[in-house]
């Protein structure tokens, strides 16, 4: 897809020169810049989407609580 952006003249030759010390394009950094976007925003929703099922889950307890008592106790085959 070709797509057309208006951009300072000035701005876009300094790009240029940033793009030539990286042994670029331009266009190849645009292009290099939109993929990572692009990525970016699928991990973000991949990671939202992981969160939500966290929330949502019932977890493996299986009735367990936390007991702060239970984190001190210390049974005899433990070495102190």
């Amino acid at each position: 897809m070709n797509i057309t952006l208006a951009v300072d003249e000035q701005v876009a030759e300094r790009a240029r020169v940033a793009a030539q010390a990286m042994g670029k394009s331009l266009n190849q950094v645009v292009r290099d810049y939109l993929e990572r976007l692009a990525g970016e925003q699928q991990r973000t929703a991949a990671a939202d989407a992981y969160a939500q099922s966290a929330l949502q889950s019932p977890g493996r307890l299986r009735g367990w609580t936390f007991d702060r008592e239970q984190l001190h106790t210390r049974h005899e085959d433990e070495p102190r």
